[in-house]
């Protein structure tokens, strides 16, 4: 694999073993801070997502983002040249990640245990519903199950309705972000106890110590719970929905102004609250020895969002949020997609970037998170075609002319 150029992951080899969102995204930020990213995909019409939501040409805007930087290499895993092909990319990856239901792997021949024996530096990211292990390993889990199981769904909504999922398919992204996480703790750990393998056997090199890291889509949405555990177990709470207010910490919710736009404003700390009082001109709750800790204020919750719901139903959009930033309390209006397209604060920080589809159509596409001051990520290309690096990755495996077409009459790749 001919490393990347840009990026703090520049010379890192990544292998993408995986379809839809999790291990995808996973990916994805990898190959947008440099790393060189080898997608395989079915040569029956590629990761499912190329359909997905809206298209242009009979492809999905999404693939646009979540593959770009990528290199597509169309392989059919079901046939043992492609399972060899893969293991021969597997064996010189730096990072393998993967999200096929566990077991799928060893049956290919390409199991962590069966690539840690050959290269021990082995870095494999294996993200699934359940984990590697337990009772309910070998059960499909998606994003939207994981949402459900580790406590999102439950605490999402208001307490009168059935839950509510949030707009995205934030199970999956969040599981992704532990999994570039885990990737790149395995990294460090790799380098620190020897490097990257040489190439030689196991039993001839001194190499680093891989490992595997094993990201269940409900544990990660469950380590986002904050005090969900310790609250039951100590006093027996169970964290209920609450619509748009965070409960236990007041004021922080969401009110309607009068020309029926949403903000959001959080009055939580004590000053804080006393500057949001005063600025609604509700001096007597402002002063008001009870409320100046937010012990005080959570038996009065109603009474002091009532208060500030009255005073919004005075206002139009732009005038609570002049008035609370001019006095330093945190406000701020629910964006749609087009007002983030149009803020300055979006704008002065660079959040987008325009690039170009073959037939010349511009698009926007989200720039890069984080921010690096010194190695910043880039968009080197959009995702590609099914396929479209099948030459270039074959013949750096050292396969010939003639074998490329014979894996492409065969239907291989």
């Amino acid at each position: 694999m001919a490393a990347q150029k840009h990026g703090p992951l520049a010379g890192i080899k990544v292998l993408e073993l995986g379809t839809l969102i999790a291990g995808p995204f996973c990916s994805r930020m990898l190959a947008e801070f440099g790393a060189e990213v080898i997608k395989i995909e079915s040569p029956e019409g590629g990761d499912p997502i190329r359909q997905w939501r809206v298209l242009k040409d009979g492809t999905s805007l999404w693939w646009s983002v979540q593959a770009r930087n990528k290199k597509s290499l169309s392989l059919n895993m079901k046939s043992p040249e492609g399972q060899e092909i893969a293991r021969r990319l597997a064996l010189d990856a730096d990072i393998i990640i993967e999200n096929y239901r566990p077991g799928v792997l060893e049956k290919w021949n390409l199991g962590y245990e069966s690539l840690k024996a050959i290269n021990p530096a082995t870095i494999m990211v294996r993200l699934s519903g359940y984990g590697q292990t337990g009772p309910m390993r070998d059960q499909p889990g998606f994003g939207a199950i994981g949402e459900a199981m580790g406590g999102l769904r439950y605490v999402s909504g208001h307490p009168d309705r059935p839950p509510v999922r949030v707009g995205i398919s934030i199970g999956d992204s969040v599981a992704a972000l532990h999994g570039v996480i885990g990737a790149m703790m395995a990294l460090r750990h790799r380098d620190v106890t020897g490097g990257r393998w040489n190439g030689k056997r196991a039993d001839q090199c001194v190499a680093g110590q891989g490992q595997m890291v094993d990201v269940a889509l409900y544990e990660s949405v469950f380590n986002l719970m904050e005090s969900l555990v310790p609250e039951f177990d100590v006093a027996g709470v169970v964290r209920e929905r609450t619509g748009g207010a965070l409960p236990g910490i007041v004021p922080s919710n969401t009110y309607t102004t009068k020309d029926g736009e949403n903000i959001v404003i959080a009055g939580n700390g004590d000053a804080i609250f006393h500057r949001l009082m005063k600025a609604i001109q509700r001096n007597d709750l402002a002063d008001d020895v009870q409320l100046m800790r937010n012990d005080g204020r959570v038996p009065r919750t109603a009474e002091i969002d009532g208060a500030i719901q009255v005073w919004c139903d005075t206002q139009t959009i732009d005038s609570p949020l002049s008035i609370l930033q001019a006095a330093d309390v945190p406000v701020g209006k629910i964006y749609s997609v087009r007002d983030m397209l149009s803020d300055p604060q979006f704008l002065a920080r660079n959040m987008f970037e325009q690039h170009h589809f073959e037939d010349g159509t511009a698009v926007k596409v989200p720039a890069m998170t984080p921010k690096m001051s010194e190695t910043p990520g880039v968009t080197q290309w959009l995702g590609p075609k099914l396929g479209q690096h099948n030459e270039e990755i074959l013949h750096q495996l050292g396969y010939t002319n003639e074998q490329i077409a014979e894996f492409a009459h065969k239907n291989i790749i």
